[in-house]
């Protein structure tokens, strides 16, 4: 048996990059396979587009070494790197067809002319935009604007494709069409991808892998679903999801199980990554959607609420309607009147608690997350 020792596509290695005094990226690494979808998502000015632009070559690391297919970049300059981009504005020619903007990097890059006419075919095909090819930009809807500059970014046959934000300034429901069209098209190819983007929901939904950063630092770099089921930090599990948190204070550990005190009670929570001496400040976190929310139930009635290791009384402070759910939020005086998010698990029967109406909330020990912290 031939053990597999092909390089990762990508690979950061404690990349850092200053502007004067400001660090904006410090020595972030990760490494990418040949075929693998990552996102890097974070708050603006967080450094993602700083490391994209590094890697495109628009940028010098101020330190540290960035290497594609196996060959350091340090000196290849950005035309030499077979690396296809998507921006946030898309940049098309406003005087070229579709057909000709997509067959501009052929002759760029000395195509035989013979072939270019069937490439650019090809890639309309790949995009669903055929019989579009004869129509310029201002022709074309905004989902199709985008068709065309993905077929333009591949139609070479780049090792890298890099989306810096190419969603942002659409609408949702075009947005959330475009996420996956563009998923689809990068499984099809099998063309290596990094995409940046500040929206959760579009690095969940795309990618293989994820990096979460902030204040230049990565956070976290996993699958989606472990960094959705199992958030590094406090940062994390604040990013990404909608999270309540409040503060809390380490009461008791028995093996697998630890209590912690916040308010006048102590819940029960899910061991954290690291140990946790009795008496240690912690932030507990909980996503909404692991709340469940029931009427009230009459002092001494049997509450549709048995069953779940934490449960509180609370009184509901908002209620959004968002089309498929509704988000409460819920004021709870026993957690030192910490206000707790969810969402209404039962789509037919919205509207069910008003606001200012007393509910009880419940939720188990494995969905809180326990995380250090100082003071």
């Amino acid at each position: 048996m031939v053990e597999d020792s092909a390089p990762p596509m990508v690979e950061i290695r404690d990349v850092s990059k200053a502007f004067g005094d400001t660090l904006a990226v410090d020595r972030a690494s990760f490494s990418l396979a040949k075929g693998e979808f990552l996102t890097i998502v974070g708050p603006s000015g967080c450094g993602k587009t700083t490391i994209l632009r590094m890697i495109a070559g628009f940028l010098e690391p101020s330190g540290g070494e960035i290497r594609i297919d196996g060959r350091p970049m340090a000196n290849v300059p950005a035309n030499e790197r077979s690396i296809g981009m998507v921006f946030q504005r898309l940049a098309l020619f406003p005087h070229m067809t579709a057909a000709q903007n997509i067959a501009y990097p052929l002759k760029m890059r000395r195509f035989d002319a013979k072939t270019i006419p069937d490439r650019v075919a090809e890639y309309l095909k790949l995009v669903r935009l055929e019989g579009f090819g004869d129509r310029r930009p201002h022709q074309l809807s905004g989902g199709q604007q985008q068709r065309v500059a993905i077929a333009r970014a591949l139609s070479f046959n780049p090792d890298l494709l890099l989306l810096d934000e190419p969603l942002s300034a659409l609408d949702r429901k075009l947005r959330e069409e475009m996420q996956l069209e563009f998923r689809r098209i990068q499984q099809e190819l099998g063309v290596t991808t990094i995409n940046v983007t500040h929206d959760q929901r579009e690095a969940l939904v795309m990618s293989d892998r994820m990096v979460v950063m902030d204040g230049g630092h990565i956070q976290q770099a996993d699958s989606p679903v472990e960094i959705y089921r199992q958030p590094g930090n406090r940062f994390v599990a604040g990013f990404i999801g909608l999270t309540s948190m409040f503060p809390g204070r380490v009461d008791r550990i028995a093996g697998e199980a630890v209590e912690v005190a916040s308010g006048d009670i102590v819940l029960k929570a899910r061991p954290p990554g690291e140990a946790l001496a009795s008496g240690r400040p912690v932030d507990c976190c909980v996503r909404a959607e692991q709340i469940r929310v029931f009427a009230a139930a009459p002092s001494g009635a049997d509450s549709a609420a048995g069953g779940f290791e934490n449960t509180v009384t609370g009184l509901v402070r908002q209620s959004i309607f968002e089309g498929e759910r509704m988000v409460y939020e819920i004021e709870v005086p026993a957690l030192g009147d910490a206000r707790l998010f969810a969402f209404d698990h039962d789509p037919t029967d919205h509207g069910r608690h008003a606001v200012d109406a007393p509910v009880t909330l419940c939720w188990n020990a494995r969905d809180l997350f326990l995380f250090p912290r100082e003071g």
